[in-house]
């Protein structure tokens, strides 16, 4: 069992960059990967990345690469998702989530965070 608190949202114009964290507890989070996913109004839960439990492997989804940063520090429990160049369109309550595999897929998670609310002004 591991539990997950997002912080690190706000609001910020477009071009912009924010930080966010997600703080897990258990003696276990250094064998869980992590995932960030986001969900505007109206819309599905999107995959944004993942990191596996060392780090060595991580995943982007392709609206996002070479602007996002996943990173983890399993001294602290804390997942990153540093997040540049932001769009009014990634406006999103964004959720970081955590499984014993390797996926992309929300399914696959079976620990979620509450999620902290991203706003993109333009």
């Amino acid at each position: 069992q591991v539990q997950l608190v997002e912080s690190g949202g706000g609001l910020v114009q477009a071009g912009g960059s924010l930080r966010l964290s997600c703080a897990a507890s258990g003696r276990t989070f250094s064998t869980y990967t992590m995932g960030w996913f986001r969900q505007a109004p109206g819309k599905e839960r999107e995959f944004v990345a993942a990191i596996s439990w060392s780090g060595a492997r991580i995943i982007y989804s392709d609206s996002v690469k070479g602007r996002f940063t996943i990173s983890r520090d399993n001294a602290k429990n804390t997942v990153y998702l540093q997040m540049n160049s932001l769009k009014p369109e990634e406006t999103a309550v964004y959720y970081c989530a955590a499984t014993l595999s390797y996926s992309r897929e929300a399914r696959s998670y079976p620990y979620w965070g509450q999620g902290t609310q991203v706003t993109v002004s333009s």
